[in-house]
């Protein structure tokens, strides 16, 4: 477990500290008893799987429906999502750097606000508000997906700005959190490097002569098509960050984007993982390396879905030379990325990056057109998005 950390106040000595680094992800139940809970605000989640004026209908059905199925993955990988260990030892470590790096900001207190888990992000607001923050203190919402996606970085912005207005108001009297974003970082050098030692080390582990051809695929979290034809930018930036990976690899192997963890009937972006492995397996390609390139930790989609479903399928297809690539989790490495990214945002005095400010071609939401105005605002004097 991450180590605890003492409540800080906005009279803490130096110049522009304390500074909230709160890290956002979709989150994950820690026990079997969490899973329904866990399901119904993901199928509510409209930015996440629309399914249209039925929403309130629908996902309270879909959330109960596949529940026990649920609950029989999450007993099978230990009884529960290893995601908020991770994400708290991560921004913990991380947090040490930069209280090295940037001290005219520390003390950096790490906080978690998961989407759809505890902590939740009105778990989180609230704690920052009683450590003092809500006095015009700094917090950054650090996301934890690395690519950006309106369903995934998006709604998790839509419900921390969803929580700010309803524990702060519009216009705070003591002024309020004082916000900024780094809302996406999918090529950053130490994030690629990450990525790459994993790779080589999994390769390492193929005979020297075989090596060269083990099939580098690379599986990230697929979305609904109507999402992809909205305009979303998640899938050029996946693709982005698996050019850079092989960059630095020197493209020493033949390798493939294939996605993952479709949900539903309706159309989702492919190829899918399972049956991306299953038709190189039968087509003789016996050695592959699947690498997570959207997850930044373990969770049930890398220990439960590639490890116990699809590798376990491919070698009882004769696929013996079948494996992945270890998750970022602890690497050294990784949480360096992170303390990077941190800098260079923190140094930078921007609220978040260019991209932020121009909606999907096809976007219709108010509430992204709101939300993107509050964060562009924070610090750059932004009056306009671009709609």
């Amino acid at each position: 477990m991450a180590t605890v950390i003492p409540p800080v106040t906005q009279s803490s000595t130096s110049r522009n500290g304390p500074t909230a680094m709160v890290f956002m992800n979709m989150g994950g139940p820690q026990t079997v008893n969490e899973v329904g809970p866990f399901l119904s605000r993901l199928f509510a989640d409209a930015d996440l799987i629309p399914l249209g004026r039925l929403q309130n209908y629908l996902g309270p059905l879909i959330s109960r429906r596949r529940t026990p199925k649920i609950q029989k993955q999450y007993a099978a990988i230990g009884g529960g999502s290893p995601i908020r260990k991770w994400s708290e030892y991560q921004s913990a470590e991380m947090c040490k750097i930069l209280d090295e790096r940037c001290p005219e900001s520390a003390p950096h207190k790490p906080y978690v606000a998961f989407r759809y888990a505890d902590p939740l992000t009105e778990e989180m607001y609230q704690r920052l508000l009683d450590d003092g923050f809500g006095k015009q203190g700094r917090a950054v919402a650090f996301t934890q997906y690395p690519q950006y996606s309106c369903s995934t970085t998006g709604s998790s912005l839509n419900e921390l700005w969803k929580w700010r207005i309803r524990l702060e108001g519009q216009e705070p009297e003591s002024g309020g959190v004082r916000w900024s974003v780094i809302d996406r970082w999918p090529v950053h050098p130490g994030l690629i490097e990450a990525f790459a030692q994993n790779i080589e080390a999994q390769l390492a582990t193929y005979p020297t002569e075989v090596r060269k051809d083990v099939v580098l695929l690379f599986s990230a979290h697929s979305l609904p098509m109507s999402v992809v034809n909205r305009g979303d930018t998640y899938p050029a930036e996946v693709a982005a960050t698996v050019h850079a990976v092989m960059t630095r690899l020197n493209f020493s192997n033949p390798y493939r984007l294939c996605w993952q963890s479709q949900v539903g009937p309706s159309a989702w972006l492919g190829a899918q993982t399972s049956d991306t492995v299953m038709a190189y397996v039968r087509k003789g390609h016996t050695d592959l390396v699947l690498i997570p390139i959207a997850f930044t930790s373990d969770h049930i989609e890398t220990l439960f879905e590639l490890d116990q479903e699809v590798i376990h399928d491919a070698k009882q297809e004769g696929g013996t030379g079948v494996k992945r690539a270890e998750s970022l989790n602890g690497s050294p490495t990784f949480i360096g990325a992170l303390a990077d990214v941190a800098e260079r945002h923190l140094r930078s005095g921007e609220g978040c990056s260019r991209q932020m400010g121009i909606r999907c071609q096809g976007c219709k939401s108010e509430r992204c057109l709101e939300q993107k105005r509050f964060f562009m605002n924070t610090e750059r004097n932004v009056e306009e998005v671009i709609r």
